[in-house]
């Protein structure tokens, strides 16, 4: 009985951060009306990573880095590369599409590990590979040569570059005993200051101090870097891996859902049929984890984005 609540509470938990989660592409779309992509980008990284030097105080965990050189490579990949990314791509794109995108990469991670980390694909995961790229054919459909190219090319690349970051992350976590929390505060900071001096160089104008732009930077910074990262580690102690890497598919539907309400960016139908494949290959990426056939999702390592 107490198992079970505790599974119910954990499962709730991972509800309410696939919600902050999946939310957070809408806050980072709209808040682009009043400051330049990667000004932003920079500000709630540096200040996401100051929420999460405050939880590693209170956690009374060890504040000092271990590993920088390849911390500082998991921040330039994982920080300043991929949040770099998903905001230009917000730029143009919209919220929903460029979320079910930038999560493609569960697919990009399964044949970047098959490389680099010599984990064979099985049976189920090259379908969910050949479908989710179905799926994405679908989405950017290269024979109209809509204008948002560009924007989806830089989701696509930032869900790469995720997945990139995610088998480093392993690699470095395999090498040397790291806390996941410290690993994370330290990338992010790290990478959050490439990003301001890329910020600083580029001309743009500077922000508007509007309320919804203190309001997204609050909730970027608080919400969904600090609260979300203790609510995933939590989530990781009580759930297992297959079931928490649910969020994977829970997160980009919240986005395209927020993104219709709130933006009005209903999808075409082409768009909807890949949006269909890419949800089912991810629940059949997580049916595997769930089997016990993957070690981990790629979220527990790199976290789950947004």
């Amino acid at each position: 009985m107490i198992r079970d609540r505790r599974l119910l509470v954990a499962a709730g938990v991972l509800l309410l951060l696939s919600l902050i989660w999946g939310y957070n592409w809408v806050v980072m779309k709209k808040v682009l009306r009043d400051v330049d992509p990667f000004d932003f980008s920079a500000l709630r990284t540096f200040f996401g990573a100051l929420s999460l030097f405050i939880v590693l105080a209170l956690r009374r965990r060890p504040l000092r880095p271990v590993a920088l050189g390849g911390t500082l490579w998991l921040g330039l990949l994982q920080t300043a590369a991929f949040t770099g990314l998903i905001q230009w791509a917000l730029v143009s794109g919209g919220a929903g599409k460029t979320a079910v995108l930038v999560y493609t990469m569960p697919f990009w991670l399964l044949m970047l590990a098959r490389t680099f980390l010599g984990e064979r694909m099985r049976g189920l995961q090259w379908v969910a590979v050949g479908l989710a790229f179905a799926g994405l054919v679908l989405i950017v459909e290269p024979w109209t040569l809509r204008g948002d190219l560009q924007s989806t090319l830089l989701a696509v690349l930032a869900g790469l570059v995720w997945a990139a970051s995610a088998v480093w992350a392993k690699r470095l976590r395999g090498n040397v005993q790291i806390d996941l929390l410290s690993l994370t505060a330290w990338q992010m900071l790290l990478g959050s200051l490439v990003l301001c001096v890329i910020a600083w160089l580029l001309p743009s104008e500077p922000p508007r101090i509007t309320p919804y732009f203190v309001g997204a930077l609050v909730y970027n910074a608080l919400f969904a870097t600090g609260l979300a990262w203790l609510m995933w580690l939590f989530i990781l102690d009580r759930l297992p891996a297959g079931l928490a890497g649910l969020s994977s598919l829970v997160i980009p539907a919240v986005g395209v859902l927020s993104g219709w309400v709130e933006l009005g960016e209903r999808p075409t139908a082409m768009e909807s049929w890949g949006m269909v494949c890419i949800g089912v290959a991810l629940l059949g990426i997580s049916a595997v984890a769930m089997r016990g056939r993957n070690a981990r999702p790629a979220c527990a390592d790199a976290g789950a984005g947004g």
